[in-house]
């Protein structure tokens, strides 16, 4: 298991602050801050996720108040590690959801962006701002199985959830 560097405490007022390690150089650097915790947890969300897709492992610590003073907290995306995705070969065309061969592939790639992004926006509502790379196999299953309208449906759902708590 891979040790978490040390990061320093960020400067100024208490608020909340998420700070990204760079590998590169070593440094932590400040990659989100507001008054609240929720905008904080979701640009973790969408930063690891980033961070992820170039290959990179997320090292990640997220700051904030606590009976005035800072006190760090964990987050999923802390201790998480890059899940690697395998690659189907690409011969230039896609296969339709009714079966049909032929849809070109930037198309059906467009479409998949689109729904993924309707799952993250509503799964990130429900309060789950960073998935663990043992979720993603479960995100993209939605993702190729379900029709752009099914899709928005279980994001209004999962948003509906997140406002009756």
């Amino acid at each position: 298991m891979v040790k978490r560097p040390d990061c320093p405490r960020p400067p100024g007022a208490p608020r909340w602050v998420a700070m990204f390690h760079r590998a590169s150089d070593g440094s932590w650097r400040v990659a989100a801050e507001s008054p609240d915790r929720a905008p904080v947890l979701y640009a973790v969300g969408d930063m690891a996720q980033t961070v992820r897709a170039r290959g990179d492992e997320v090292a990640v610590a997220l700051w904030g108040p606590r009976d005035g003073d800072w006190h760090r907290f964990e987050t999923p995306a802390a201790a998480a590690v890059a899940g690697g995705r395998a690659q189907e070969p690409d011969d230039g065309r896609a296969q339709a959801p009714d079966g049909r061969a032929g849809e070109p592939v930037k198309l059906a790639e467009r479409m998949a962006d689109r729904r993924h992004q309707v799952l993250m926006a509503g799964l990130s509502r429900a309060g789950l701002y960073d998935l663990s790379p043992e979720d993603e196999p479960a995100v993209r299953a939605l993702v190729e199985r379900l029709d752009e309208p099914t899709v928005r449906r279980v994001a209004h759902w999962l948003s509906a959830a997140a406002a009756g708590r």
